[in-house]
């Protein structure tokens, strides 16, 4: 079983935009949305992959800050990823993830299109979830355990519809 232990920050302004970045669109759905187990499909260009994340299990049940998770992933043919998106429980995301480095960390700074554009959000994966990190300038508050930032809750409630 594997463990995604990852933080999630809101950016602040067009500064990241400087930092040089891997970038990618993808394409991702829900087919399922419980909070306890969430199953997702994901395309990026010609890849695909098969998504399980889980509340924490093991070990880490009861011990968690809420930033780690039981994480399955699988890659499967394109033309099925296809066709899992059209049994999805809600709209599709579409977002470009850039991946920036910085201090020796990478960042995954999602840009969210569609009905929740406008909404930048950096996501960094860490080894354990006392891990330290150096913060880029361009990094605001975390928004970790904020179910609204969830890309699952994105799907269902897209951030254009937010009251703010």
């Amino acid at each position: 079983m594997g463990i995604e232990i990852e933080r999630k920050f809101l950016v602040q302004g067009e500064a990241w935009r400087a930092a040089e970045a891997q970038s990618e669109r993808l394409c991702q759905a829900y087919l399922s949305r419980d909070p306890a187990r969430t199953v997702r499909v994901r395309i990026a260009g010609d890849q695909a992959w098969l998504t399980i994340k889980g509340q924490a299990l093991g070990k880490f049940q009861g011990e968690s800050s809420g930033i780690s998770r039981a994480e399955f992933e699988y890659p499967i043919p394109l033309a099925d990823a296809q066709q899992l998106l059209a049994l999805a429980d809600g709209p599709a995301i579409d977002k470009i993830r850039h991946r920036i480095r910085h201090a020796g960390m990478t960042w995954e700074v999602d840009e969210f299109l569609g009905d929740n554009a406008g909404l930048v959000v950096a996501e960094i994966e860490l080894a354990s979830e006392g891990q330290s990190f150096e913060a880029p300038p361009w990094l605001g508050a975390e928004v970790s355990s904020d179910a609204r930032y969830f890309n699952s809750a994105l799907s269902r409630l897209p951030y254009r519809h937010w009251t703010r």
